[in-house]
């Protein structure tokens, strides 16, 4: 099979896109031949050398896909021909990957490949961080960091489902006009005094910030309000800077993390939590933007393309 892969960490030139061995069956796994592949940050970091890789060289990166199940193994839960999708396995930027049974979603008939491999991974990210992390209510006051990013998107329609005022935060006046389309209520820019325009619309500070950059965390606190919350789930900015720890303890403020492997325990969760995902697409309640389609073979420009931030929507690799 053609795989997009590397041998050595570095910049998207170690990319190469050639052939490699099927994969070898566990016997809890079924094979699918991806019809899409979703790309991520993370495989930015992996592929860097932050993140670690799984296997040996040459290396498959890649973790969320869909596709069609072409040996179910005997595995009686899946037969060939099935649609499926997932978000947590490895080796996905290749045309055939091995799918451990549980980590296997189901895809129902309006939803396309093109769309769980765009929305599963940052679409039940969305999902645990607004249910789990922070219980979203009506009537709060969200904060949402990279409002016009793959998971910002998500959690600002999301927020706004749940009943909640949204305000986000993001780079350039064309990702101010994407945010405010998909129902931020205010929407500033990184290069604003943010933090100052925050409190002047709500003195008393917000109730949750979603943070997932980090060099930004010190503001996030400010403009949270006396026991509110900060949920950190990235760290986009390379470091975290939390400002006077004083001010955490007398604000009564909390902080968690978050991350999605921590949610996705096991097949049923898995399932139950993409078919709500799946229920909010199919009733138009949630909005997902046009992805941008590179082929596997243009891996390449496919990383350089999100490394250049100028994306609004997902990247998908299509083998």
């Amino acid at each position: 099979m053609k795989a997009l892969t590397l041998s050595t960490p570095g910049k998207s030139d170690v990319l190469e896109y050639k052939d490699v061995a099927d994969p070898i069956l566990k016997s809890d796994e079924i094979l699918v031949k991806m019809e899409a592949i979703g790309l991520n940050f993370a495989d930015i970091m992996r592929r860097n050398g932050v993140y670690p890789l799984r296997g040996h060289a040459p290396y498959i990166n890649g973790y969320e896909g869909a596709g069609v199940v072409v040996d179910n193994n005997n595995n009686k839960m899946f037969k060939v021909g099935d649609r499926i999708g997932f978000a947590d396995v490895p080796f996905a930027n290749a045309e055939l990957v091995a799918v451990p049974v549980a980590h296997a979603i189901p895809l129902p008939a309006d939803i396309s490949f093109e769309t769980a491999a765009s929305v599963l991974l940052q679409g039940l990210t969305a999902q645990y961080l607004t249910s789990d992390s922070h219980q979203v209510k009506p009537g709060e006051t969200v904060l949402i960091h990279a409002a016009a990013g793959g998971v910002g998107q998500l959690l600002i329609q999301v927020c706004r489902l749940l009943g909640a005022r949204v305000i986000g935060l993001t780079s350039s006046e064309s990702k101010r006009d994407v945010s405010r389309s998909l129902g931020a209520d205010h929407v500033f820019l990184y290069s604003e005094d943010w933090k100052t325009k925050i409190l002047e619309l709500f003195p008393n500070g917000v109730d949750v910030v979603y943070e997932s950059v980090g060099s930004t965390m010190k503001e996030s606190i400010e403009v949270t309000r006396i026991c509110g919350q900060v949920v950190l789930f990235g760290l986009a900015g390379d470091k975290l800077e939390l400002g006077n720890p004083l001010l955490i303890i007398a604000n009564s403020i909390t902080i968690t993390g978050g991350d999605l492997w921590n949610y996705l325990t096991s097949g049923e969760e898995r399932i139950k939590r993409a078919q709500q995902l799946f229920g909010w697409i199919s009733s138009n309640q949630l909005t997902i933007a046009d992805p941008a389609r590179f082929k596997l073979s243009e891996g390449k420009q496919a990383h350089d393309f999100l490394e250049s931030r100028k994306s609004t929507g997902k990247i998908l690799l299509i083998p």
